[in-house]
């Protein structure tokens, strides 16, 4: 069954939007840089409305370690995801739970870890431009703990869950504008993901 991770979330109407939709988890972007870049208070009071067993994803770009136990811990976040080349001792300073992010240039950046991890397509500003990472990359991997971004929307994603992703992870494909979701967008993109998955079960 692959997960589905909604981006890029900046108020809660899009939360409770997406949650409706059936999505898994909700991420936030705390680099400035970012035009969905929203702040911890904002987050804080958007996780206090939601309902309970969905993930809370805190993106982090270029910062100290200290900050993100900060914001993590103050925002009630579950998941930290590191979406920048970090050093060794910037992991082992962290006191909450975190995925790396590949930004992956080749099939070989893909191959480099066992571990869980998202892969995005490399772009210069982080991700959130909907590049998409070429799929021949991922023939003959095993994708069980990969969550695929990049360049997904509705109607790719079912297709790529021939893969058997772990997850898949979505921003400016479902947005109205961006920082702003698209209900209809989000709900589509969910419904082929699905689709996906019965497809696959099927064979």
């Amino acid at each position: 069954m692959t997960r589905v991770k909604i981006c890029g979330i900046t108020n809660l109407e899009d939360a409770l939007d997406a949650i409706e939709a059936g999505a898994d988890a909700l991420g936030f972007v705390f680099y400035e840089k970012s035009p969905r870049f929203v702040t911890p208070e904002i987050v804080k009071e958007i996780i206090e409305k939601i309902p309970p067993f969905v993930e809370r994803v805190g993106l982090f770009v270029n910062c100290e370690a200290d900050e993100v136990n900060t914001i993590m811990n103050d925002c009630n976040l579950s998941l930290a995801q590191i979406h920048f080349d970090a050093i060794d001792e910037f992991y082992e300073a962290l006191e909450v739970k975190y995925i790396k992010v590949i930004r992956a240039k080749s099939k070989e950046d893909i191959l480099n870890s066992s571990n869980y991890r998202l892969v995005d397509a490399f772009v210069e500003s982080y991700g959130g431009e909907g590049k998409r990472i070429n799929p021949s990359w991922f023939e003959g991997v095993d994708c069980s703990k990969i969550i695929l971004a990049g360049g997904l929307d509705s109607g790719n994603v079912a297709k790529m869950s021939e893969f058997g992703f772990y997850g898949v992870d979505v921003s400016s494909s479902v947005e109205e504008t961006k920082g702003k979701k698209d209900r209809i967008k989000v709900s589509n993109f969910i419904k082929e993901v699905n689709h996906g998955n019965i497809s696959k079960s099927s064979q």
